[in-house]
């Protein structure tokens, strides 16, 4: 199993939204980014957990915890003219864009960048690189542990 942090402005989708789609379910659309595109491509498996981060607002974080729940396949939005995230250069044949559909887990509290930022066991971890601007960044399992173990079990 692997883990992933997945940001997602959450006025576009938020762990709220997550947890009341059908099935609790969405597909992680719009990436157009190609080293996350081969994350979900060639790395994610369903079941890797995610950590469910909150960008792009007034305080950004962690919200949630979630899991791939599919295999990868073609984003649909590439390939609609009225989609802000439509690419002419994709056909069906070729998509050039992927997508994973990922599960709700739970809501958690707001753990923000700020609180990350202050251990020393997640100083590694993508997310708090400055100038990181990926979506989807890979957290390694001792990140993960920290974060779910520690982090969340202390303050609940």
């Amino acid at each position: 199993m692997r883990y992933w942090l997945m940001k997602s402005e959450p006025d576009e989708a938020s762990i709220d939204h997550l947890a009341h789609a059908p099935k609790n379910t969405l597909p992680w659309t719009g990436v157009r980014n190609y080293q996350a595109r081969n994350f979900m491509r060639d790395q994610m498996q369903i079941g890797d957990g995610v950590l469910f981060y909150h960008s792009s607002c007034p305080e950004p974080g962690i919200a949630g915890i979630a899991k791939v729940c599919s295999t990868a396949y073609a984003d649909p939005t590439q390939f609609d003219p009225k989609s802000v995230y439509h690419d002419p250069k994709s056909t069906q044949e070729t998509p050039r864009w992927m997508l994973v559909d990922v599960c709700f887990v739970k809501k958690t509290r707001l753990i923000a960048l700020a609180e990350l930022r202050e251990h020393a066991e997640l100083t590694g971890m993508q997310v708090l690189a400055r100038g990181n601007r990926l979506s989807i960044t890979p957290v390694t399992e001792d990140e993960w542990r920290f974060i779910t173990e520690r982090l969340l079990q202390s303050r609940n």
